[in-house]
């Protein structure tokens, strides 16, 4: 007789619906291929009675998702409420503790609270998996963890958030406005009602804390991630990076330094023939350097609810096949407490474009800052701005400390020519083109 597993999902909205849809619909292909029947018996949200595009035959209904989360006919628990806390956390650990193996898309929370979820995990002898948070349908824990285990990674770059990503792409593709197309976003379902967390960077650094623990066998550290946003980018700035043959991502990277470990999100400026420029829309993009494979791509759709859910099933299809291994790939007492870099020591290139009044003397002043903090420059470009009334100087440096940048910006913004605060791009070297 076939064997039988089965699992309780916890919330049903976008994510958690196409899950048990997808099992439903691939059941015979996942027996197939499992040699088992999985099986969604319980569920639990808030609105019992909203239509879902799943049947609900054999499947009953739970109004406490903790107290489904203890249920003794269940193997496993997907976790698809949100949030970071809460919640969600709570059905994680209660699962946890009565012995189950959990699967969740919850970037925020493994990103928080992973390592304390991993302690229990492993305490229990059960898994805790989570592809799904991070890149989509993308398998880039696969990746790190099983393809890439014998690499010691020296870095990690991606563009992990489809929103921001689509909103780049459009600005350079129209030349619209930043607002303009996040409303557009919005209503086309590709950014959501409130989209705070996608756009100041934190949704990107929230999964970088997840990789870069699973490359560097280091504890998660959100809070030490440098993170930036990408309201301030503005149809100029594509004008100038495409003539100076960039284009713009918002970008986690995390490496290893000589200094410790430097993780930041950020825009940045990337080489036009640079693979990871070519990745648009909602796409995703995961570039991965190890010293032995070299580097390595991979890209994919980053969100959505066919994406995630197809990540959330092949976690349950890996733990029905017994693939169990460490949440965070090596035992919870061997992550180390990562030495982190200071950003301020960070070195690299800069694109800097400052508007200011169109009179002599002024570029001479602002190249005076420059050489006063010792950083020199690469290329120039001065273009009367748009919107009339000043003139728009861009300018690359060659590589500078941040704090060095941090103080011209400084000085220059002080100048009575300056009409709006000045701009900074980092550049990237272009590793991800070789």
């Amino acid at each position: 007789m076939i064997k039988k597993f089965k699992v309780g999902v916890a919330g049903l909205g976008s994510v958690g619906a196409a899950t048990v849809k997808l099992l439903q619909e691939e059941s015979d292909l996942i027996s197939l291929r499992t040699g088992c029947n999985i099986d969604v018996s319980l569920v639990s949200a808030r609105d019992e009675n909203k239509e879902r595009d799943f049947s609900y035959n054999d499947i009953k209904w739970v109004n406490d998702p903790t107290h489904m989360a203890k249920d003794s006919q269940l193997d496993l628990v997907v976790e698809a409420i949100g949030g970071e806390s809460g919640i969600a956390k709570a059905v994680i650990e209660t699962a946890l503790e009565a012995k189950k193996h959990v699967v969740t898309a919850n970037k925020a929370l493994i990103a928080c609270h992973g390592l304390d979820l991993a302690k229990i995990a492993e305490s229990a002898g059960v898994s805790l998996k989570f592809e799904a948070a991070v890149a989509g349908g993308i398998p880039i824990i696969k990746a790190l963890n099983e393809g890439l285990s014998s690499n010691r990674v020296k870095s990690i770059y991606g563009i992990l958030n489809g929103t921001c990503n689509y909103l780049l792409s459009n600005m350079q593709r129209s030349g619209r406005e930043f607002n303009d197309l996040l409303e557009e976003a919005k209503q086309l379902g590709y950014a959501e009602s409130d989209p705070t967390f996608d756009i100041d960077g934190t949704d990107t650094a929230h999964k970088l804390a997840i990789l870069s623990s699973l490359a560097f066998s280091t504890r998660p550290s959100f809070s030490s991630i440098y993170t930036e946003g990408i309201t301030k980018i503005t149809p100029q700035d594509f004008e100038f990076a495409d003539e100076l043959g960039y284009r713009i991502k918002l970008l986690g990277i995390a490496r290893l330094t000589e200094m410790g470990l430097e993780q930041r999100v950020h825009p940045c400026l990337v080489k036009m023939d640079a693979p990871i420029s070519y990745i648009e829309d909602v796409f995703n993009g995961v570039v991965i350097e190890g010293n032995h494979v070299g580097t390595a791509m991979f890209e994919g759709r980053g969100a959505g609810p066919g994406p995630t859910s197809s990540a959330v099933v092949a976690d349950i299809i890996d733990i029905v096949l017994g693939r169990v291994s460490k949440p965070f790939g090596v035992p919870v007492n061997d992550l180390e407490e990562p030495i982190q870099s200071v950003f301020a020591q960070r070195k690299g290139a800069y694109y800097i474009r400052c508007s200011v009044l169109d009179k002599s003397g002024v570029f001479a002043e602002i190249a005076t800052v420059l050489k006063e903090n010792g950083v020199s420059m690469e290329r120039v470009i001065q273009k009367a701005s748009n919107n009339g009334g000043g003139v728009q100087v861009v300018m690359t440096t060659h590589e500078a400390k941040e704090e060095e940048i941090e103080l011209i910006i400084g000085s220059i913004d002080k100048s009575k020519v300056v009409l709006e605060p000045t701009r900074v791009i980092r550049i990237e070297p272009n590793i991800f083109g070789e």
